[in-house]
C-alpha cells in the first residue's frame, strides 16, 4: 500500500511519544535512551506504513478533566459491578457483542475511544472497522436490547467528551448540534426497527393523475399500502 506523504513535523508528537515509550520499556529515563528510541521511532514511522496521526491542533483542558473524572468513576463502579456479577450471577451471566458506530472517523479519536472503553472492567473491544468507524464491544451482563442500547449511548458519551477535549472542529460541531437537538447521533433501537417504505418502484404522481383522469384506478403502491404493505422493511433487515 502506498503511504500518503505526511510532513515530518506532523509526526513529531508520535515520534516523541514512542521515544518515551522506549525509555519506559527499558526503565532507563536518560537522554541517550530517549535518543535511541526516537531514532527507532523515526525509522518505524517514516519507513513502514502507519496511518498518520494528524492532530486537530486544539486541546481543551476543562473537557479533558471532565473526561478523566468520568473515566475514573466508571472504573471504580465497573470494578464493583464485575465483582458482584462474579459472586452472585456466576456462570449464568449473559454477554453480548455490541456494534457502536462512532461519529468521528479520526484515527486518534477512534483509538482513544476504544482504549477508554476497553480499560473499563467488564468490556473489551474485539474489533475495529476503520472504514465505518465502528467498534465491536464485548460486554458483560446484557439481558435485553435496552441494556445494549444503554451501553451504546454510554460509549457515544465517552467519544463526545474526547471530541470536546481534542477532536477536530467539524466533530465538535456535530457534538454541539446533538446537544441542541437533544439526541445522540445514529439510529436508536426504536428508529432501527421502525418500518420504512421503498420509494421509486411504483408509478409517478403524474402517471397516477393521468390514470385517474382516464377513469382508471391506479395500481396500489407502497405509499398507498401503508402498514399492510409487504414491502415495508426495517433497517435491520436491509443491513442483513
Amino acid at each position: 500500500m502506498k503511504r500518503p506523504k505526511t510532513p515530518l513535523k506532523l509526526e513529531l508528537p508520535l515520534i516523541a511519544f514512542l521515544g518515551f515509550f522506549w525509555m519506559a520499556i527499558w526503565q532507563d529515563f536518560t537522554i541517550g535512551t530517549f535518543i535511541i528510541g526516537a531514532v527507532y521511532a523515526t525509522i518505524i514511522v517514516r519507513v513502514f506504513y502507519l496511518p498518520p496521526l494528524r492532530g486537530s491542533g486544539r486541546l481543551n483542558p476543562w473537557w479533558g478533566l471532565a473526561f478523566t473524572g468520568r473515566f475514573l468513576v466508571k472504573m471504580v463502579a465497573a470494578s464493583f459491578q464485575v465483582s458482584w456479577i462474579a459472586v452472585v450471577v456466576g456462570p449464568r451471566v449473559k454477554n453480548s457483542i455490541i456494534s457502536i458506530q462512532l461519529r468521528s472517523h479520526d484515527d486518534l479519536i477512534v483509538t482513544l475511544t476504544g482504549h477508554a472503553l476497553a480499560l473499563v472492567p467488564g468490556s473489551l473491544v474485539l474489533d475495529v472497522d476503520r472504514t465505518t468507524a465502528t467498534l465491536y464491544l464485548h460486554t458483560l451482563d446484557i439481558n435485553s436490547d435496552e441494556d445494549a442500547e444503554k451501553i451504546r449511548q454510554d460509549a457515544l458519551k465517552t467519544e463526545a467528551l474526547l471530541i470536546l477535549t481534542c477532536g477536530n472542529r467539524s466533530d465538535v460541531a456535530v457534538v454541539k448540534a446533538e446537544k441542541r437537538l437533544g439526541r445522540m447521533s445514529g439510529f436508536s433501537k426504536t428508529e432501527r426497527e421502525a418500518p420504512f417504505i421503498h420509494r421509486g418502484d411504483g408509478p409517478s404522481e403524474a402517471e397516477r393523475d393521468a390514470e385517474r383522469a382516464a377513469g382508471r384506478t391506479p395500481e396500489r403502491t407502497d405509499i398507498d399500502a401503508g402498514a399492510d404493505s409487504p414491502e415495508r422493511t426495517t433497517i435491520e433487515e436491509v443491513e442483513h
